[in-house]
């Protein structure tokens, strides 16, 4: 996706002040009022600045007028900005790599002005911004309303649709991308946002800027909806597993699929298997320097992550495969290997992201067995062919309610309804040539293994 311009949030986005905040406001109204409820801070928390200190004035009864209240929280917070809180992590690196790119930068805040920049001069960051607009400026509407955004767009003179907005707060990521904006939300684990929120409104959502690079932004691409005339994208996921699947098997998946990505260990099998990859993706942490260069000159796309991430490169593949179906606009069928192998909990998390991958008609293709993720979703039915007869074939429910009909094997089911995760559907056997199972609700992981 095209990156011109950026937009930033101030407080819990480039500088660690939430707990500032909540600290200054509440013991503020404690003093005035004598208490405040639990939840005082998160209701006035989108308020602008002004409207906060009214709060405390007319409701806690602070000050000799809201004027004076605003006075005191504007001198209180400048003074903590400047000797007590500290930068986000990899904030400063992210600013320089995006400054070195020509991308012009803005902050967007319900802060007043003159704190913000103290703020960002106090934190080396003032350099970075070409203006920093406050909700002040748009006549005190907070971040529940689009206003401020669409008026540091305004000064940045870029396109909406390739302008970031860099966010912490969820008010503000729904603001943000329901005017438009593609959005990157920076999520931390000690200022009690609402991760749930937070991933339903962001294109982007991020453990912090550790996990954003310009790669990341620039491979995103929205979904869009895909109707049945359009194309099929079939995708091949070369995985890192540290017991690397055969030469020709890789090689033979390969041949099948339209766009093959290597992620980074995933790389020396796709270099072994003589499978020259379209994307490589990954952080470094387990390939080996001389794959990652041939990898690198090889694919068309080189998308670089920090090592320091939660998400695995598997979870990163399947994004990038997801971007690519979503630029050709055709609908995604993805095929994963080189992925179970070496480490049990590996193996369960690959089942987890492939089931959340249902609509991909996801599968994973090993030496040793082939499971595919049969929902309603996506592909609900598999034709198990000739050359399963004989083998083993097992159902297990991903989901509550899964239900699954089987034809052609020694047990049968009709809209059999399986216990999630339980054994009911293990160790079945083809019986004929035509063996068919069908996911009728739910999701299911079949397994079709050799006798």
């Amino acid at each position: 996706m095209r990156f011109t311009g950026a937009i930033f949030d101030c407080d819990g986005t480039l500088v660690d002040s939430m707990r500032m905040w909540h600290d200054v406001l509440t013991e503020l109204g404690r003093r005035y009022a004598g208490d405040v409820p639990p939840d005082f801070f998160k209701r006035i928390e989108s308020l602008s600045l002004w409207d906060e200190a009214r709060v405390l004035h007319e409701e806690c009864g602070g000050g000799e007028s809201t004027q004076a209240v605003y006075d005191e929280i504007c001198a209180t917070v400048t003074e903590r900005y400047v000797h007590e809180v500290q930068d986000m992590p990899g904030a400063l690196v992210f600013l320089r790599a995006v400054r070195d790119a020509g991308i012009p930068m803005i902050v967007a805040t319900s802060t007043p002005k003159r704190e913000v920049v103290a703020c960002l001069e106090a934190h080396g960051m003032a350099g970075f911004f070409v203006d920093v607009v406050s909700t002040e400026d748009v006549g005190g509407r907070d971040k529940d309303f689009p206003d401020v955004y669409e008026e540091a767009l305004r000064r940045l003179g870029t396109d909406r649709a390739s302008t970031w907005v860099f966010e912490d707060a969820p008010f503000g990521v729904r603001t943000a991308r329901q005017a438009g904006f593609p959005v990157c939300a920076l999520f931390n684990d000690h200022d009690g946002r609402d991760e749930a929120f937070l991933r339903r409104y962001a294109d982007v959502f991020a453990h912090g800027f550790g996990e954003v690079t310009l790669e990341l932004i620039a491979d995103y691409e929205r979904p869009v909806a895909v109707g049945g005339e359009a194309g099929v994208l079939r995708a091949l996921v070369v995985d890192g597993s540290p017991e690397a699947s055969s030469a020709g098997l890789v090689a033979r998946l390969a041949g099948e699929a339209d766009y093959v990505i290597a992620a980074d260990r995933g790389a020396q099998t796709c270099r072994a298997a003589g499978v020259r990859p379209d994307v490589f993706c990954g952080d470094d942490d387990s390939v080996d320097g001389g794959s990652a260069g041939w990898a690198r000159g090889a694919a068309g796309t080189d998308i670089k992550y920090p090592s320091e991430k939660y998400a695995t490169d598997l979870a990163i593949a399947i994004d990038c495969a997801r971007h690519e179906a979503a630029r050709r606009q055709a609908r995604l069928e993805l095929t994963v290997t080189c992925a179970a192998g070496g480490r049990p909990d590996h193996a369960l998390a690959v089942v987890g992201l492939l089931a959340g991958a249902a609509d991909a008609s996801a599968r994973e293709v090993e030496d040793g067995f082939e499971m595919r993720v049969l929902s309603p979703l996506g592909a609900a039915t598999w034709d198990l062919g000739e050359q399963a007869l004989g083998s083993t074939f097992s159902a297990i429910a991903l989901s509550e309610g899964a239900r699954v009909t089987e034809r052609g094997m020694r047990w049968e089911t009709s809209e059999k309804e399986l216990p999630l995760l339980g054994d009911e559907g293990v160790s079945n056997r083809v019986t004929a040539t035509d063996a068919r199972v069908t996911c009728v609700s739910g999701v299911i992981a079949a397994y079709l293994l050799p006798a």
